[in-house]
């Protein structure tokens, strides 16, 4: 193809010199000009640098020698033509400073969790503000599914057995309380519910959401350490599937928790209590009722920044917390 676009060039040329239009040097410029013009386009493919052409994506399962209980780190190391590569990066954006590769070491994190998790138990998980706890639910084998808040309405709620409200879901998501009552329904009929923190006191208040009186407030305890005490120790969440001691407190993270309840009615039951040093105990961060058939949970304790990061006794409560009402007899 090149041989004959040359003649095709050449042709022209000598008609041009024929016709004495130009200096017969000039076409040969312009020809020579055309022919590379043509060969970029035909093959651009080859001349045009296209990163993404580069870039593969790989699974691989990784299966630990040991199961014991504990953290791990896993690299990832690329060797081609004798050069090693362990770095990975992110890429950092701001419209007043620019781009620029933030790199570090190709290592990811493991947390080894011993933890029994109920594989026949269906959860229906609605965000609210945004969380990664279902990501580690799954992780753990658990049967979770996403329910937007704007199918709520629609949902049939029947097929779980459990529905977990994320983070701030009656904060952020109007459909979470316009659809209250299908979801205290949902616990009558026998489902349990497990509501996280909400920050917006006075409307969660107002709103009336629980199903028996009871009081938000802005108490927390911000000492990950403080220690926690077990009130209700023949409680199932505490055994079921898997028994809770004082050690699946050690390990947190920032804090403890945050907006408990500081009244409720006789119907909840208080399950744990902690407090800062120098502060009266706080023991409406975990509450349970019985509700019809089924049962609410309201816990203000900071699992969705225990489960991202690991903490095993967070994961085995937690997966306790999911199971409340499902205990096998």
């Amino acid at each position: 193809m090149c041989y004959n676009l040359w003649f095709v060039v050449v042709c022209l040329i000598s008609i041009a010199n024929r016709s004495h239009i130009l200096p017969s040097f000039i076409w040969y410029i312009i020809g020579s000009v055309v022919l590379l013009s043509v060969l970029i386009y035909f093959f651009q493919e080859r001349l045009i640098f296209k990163p993404e052409k580069l870039k593969q994506d790989f699974q691989f399962k990784v299966f630990p020698a040991g199961l014991q209980e504990g953290r791990a780190k896993v690299g990832a190391v690329l060797e081609t033509d004798g050069e090693k590569f362990s770095e990975g990066y992110t890429l950092v954006t701001r419209e007043d400073l620019g781009s620029f590769y933030y790199y570090q070491p190709a290592v990811q994190r493991v947390s080894i969790v011993d933890v029994q998790a109920p594989h026949d138990l269906k959860i229906g998980y609605t965000m609210g503000a945004g969380d990664d706890i279902p990501t580690v639910l799954k992780q753990v084998g658990l049967d979770v599914t996403l329910i937007p808040p704007d199918k709520l309405a629609n949902a049939d709620l029947s097929q779980y057995g459990t529905i977990v409200l994320g983070i701030r879901a009656y904060d952020t998501q109007k459909d979470v309380a316009a659809n209250n009552k299908k979801l205290l329904d949902f616990v009558s009929a026998g489902g349990t519910l497990v509501v996280q923190y909400n920050a917006s006191v006075a409307d969660f208040n107002n709103g009336h959401f629980t199903p028996f009186a009871a009081k938000l407030s802005r108490a927390r305890v911000s000492v990950e350490e403080a220690p926690v005490d077990i009130l209700v120790p023949d409680e199932g969440v505490f055994h079921y599937p898997n028994a809770i001691t004082a050690r699946d407190f050690d390990g947190w993270v920032q804090e403890r928790g945050l907006y408990f309840m500081d009244q409720w009615d006789e119907h909840f039951k208080p399950l744990l209590a902690c407090h800062d040093p120098g502060e009266n105990p706080q023991k409406g961060g975990l509450l349970r009722a019985q509700y019809g058939k089924g049962t609410y949970i309201y816990t203000g304790y900071a699992f969705f920044r225990q489960l991202p990061a690991g903490v095993p006794g967070a994961v085995r409560l937690y997966v306790n917390l999911l199971s409340a009402g499902h205990e096998k007899q």
